[in-house]
């Protein structure tokens, strides 16, 4: 017989799958400021490009390898600024907060992305 893993655990994997875009119901989203800080320019391919970078760093960032945590938080540096990312946890029809985290059938993530002075 199979044992569950132990929810702060199955919830730090769900989030981990958030986080890399392995998530289909999940939502990601980047402030406005974020993306016009990181971006070189103001066209559009310049907001676009800024988007992947700030999405590569977001998915590259590496939690401590003791690290017990929801892995729901993370702070990471991009053009010398500082960027925070913060995974939330929603009901499927995103109008509440999500009765059990660990549950990825009835619970939808936001990760939001922004820079921390937005935070």
């Amino acid at each position: 017989m199979a044992t569950l893993a132990p929810p702060n655990t199955r919830i730090a994997d769900l989030n981990d799958r958030c986080r890399m875009g392995l998530d289909r119901t999940a939502r990601i989203v980047a402030t406005r400021d974020c993306l016009a800080t990181i971006a070189k320019g103001d066209r559009n391919m310049d907001m676009i490009i800024a988007q992947a970078r700030v999405l590569k760093a977001v998915r590259d960032y590496r939690f401590a390898p003791d690290d017990r945590s929801e892995r729901d938080f993370g702070s990471l540096e991009l053009d010398g600024e500082t960027i925070f990312f913060k995974i939330d946890y929603y009901d499927a029809a995103m109008e509440f907060g999500s009765e059990d985290p660990a549950d990825a059938s009835i619970t939808t993530r936001v990760l939001t992305i922004m820079l921390a002075r937005d935070y």
